[in-house]
């Protein structure tokens, strides 16, 4: 444009201008907006942000649209940053408005959280950064997050947001499609989370099951801790599905070995086993003889006599010998007897003294017989 073309040229605060960095300084941009002199965009209409030097964020023949902030005498004070803000508010409110999850860049660690870039200057709080506790945030710097807005105030120039919305908002849809997943009697494997006088919780992918004490073992357990520890990866079968309150129960136990798997090749009918009475009964008493394996002494066969009650004969906690009749797998049965051992030794000292009593017999017709054969000489 000509001379006279530019003294023509009117300008005005609250102007927006277009033109082209014609010079970079540390602290401001002179840019060529077709008037008699040139624009200044002092450091600080740069950007929203921090900027050390002008050369950080602009370069020399960067085409700028600018707001017209002061015109004194021949200096026209432009501003970057007011544009740029203008443009942001309306797509944020926007944003916020449709409750969008978008990315941005962490562009500063300051006390109590994160500044960003979303065209202005936003904030993430420290506690709405992540769902866990953060102690240093310096390998954020840089790095882009997914956050939604939680606040917004033009008239504050207030932008909050939050990357801890996004991952509940994320977990949680995570957890409906797990809940719907699953099936009964499904087969995982989970991380124990956490530990309670009632059991452990196991996270199966994103959702967390109750695995309940008594079934975390064959065994009787005392504490969860004695069998189980926190981040041990557990194999685990679903028992049940609450959609509605999401709640899931898991056993640790269906997936193990039970005590009577292959009982066959460890007991066999006829073995005498060591046991523990632990519970009576009318019909007779239940006695373990290995760890989770039970047997039943019925009532006949617990004395080779008539008795009333179990109870006559034993007591709970007592140390017995019991001898195996049967023994099913598949049902978890096995039939055991006192009487048996009993009739057996009893037969057994019979058979001894019978032939202790011979054997006296035998000595005292030797004795006669030698006194006869004396005699007769």
């Amino acid at each position: 444009m000509s001379d006279s073309g530019n003294e023509m040229m009117e300008i005005n605060v609250g102007d927006t201008v277009t033109g082209t960095v014609v010079k970079v300084e540390d602290k401001q941009v002179l840019v060529d907006i077709s008037y008699k002199t040139e624009g200044i965009v002092p450091i600080g209409e740069l950007s929203n942000l921090h900027i050390d030097v002008s050369s950080d964020i602009i370069n020399v023949g960067d085409q700028l649209t600018l707001m017209v902030k002061k015109v004194e005498d021949d200096d026209i004070i432009l501003s970057k940053k007011a544009v740029d803000s203008d443009k942001a508010w309306v797509e944020l409110e926007e944003k916020y408005k449709n409750d969008e999850i978008f990315t941005t860049e962490i562009k500063e660690v300051v006390k109590g959280g994160l500044v960003v870039d979303v065209g202005l200057r936003g904030f993430i709080p420290a506690s709405l950064v992540e769902t866990y506790y953060v102690d240093d945030f310096s390998d954020y710097i840089n790095k882009p997050l997914s956050v939604k807005i939680v606040d917004i105030d033009r008239e504050q120039n207030r932008v909050i947001l939050s990357h801890r919305a996004v991952v509940e908002e994320e977990s949680a849809a995570q957890k409906q499609d797990i809940l719907q997943s699953l099936e009964e009697g499904q087969v995982l494997e989970g991380t124990v989370q956490r530990m309670t006088n009632f059991g452990v919780f196991v996270d199966i992918g994103g959702i967390d099951g109750l695995v309940h004490i008594s079934q975390l073992s064959h065994q009787h357990v005392e504490k969860a801790s004695d069998v189980v520890s926190e981040g041990q990866v557990l194999k685990v079968e679903v028992l049940s599905i609450d959609r509605d309150n999401e709640r899931i129960s898991l056993s640790h136990k269906k997936t193990l070995a039970g005590p009577w798997t292959d009982i066959e090749e460890k007991v066999s009918r006829g073995d005498i086993l060591d046991g523990t009475v632990k519970r009576l009964v009318n019909f007779g008493a239940f006695i373990e003889v290995l760890p989770g394996i039970e047997g039943l002494v019925h009532i006949s066969q617990i004395a080779n006599r008539h008795i009333g009650t179990p109870q006559e004969v034993l007591e709970v906690g007592q140390k017995i010998e019991v001898k195996v009749l049967d023994i099913n797998e598949k049902e978890q049965r096995m039939s055991l007897s006192m009487k048996e051992i009993e009739q057996e030794q009893a037969a057994a000292e019979y058979k001894k003294y019978e032939k202790d009593d011979d054997q006296s017999s035998f000595q005292l017709g030797d004795i006669i017989g030698n006194k006869l054969d004396k005699y007769k000489k």
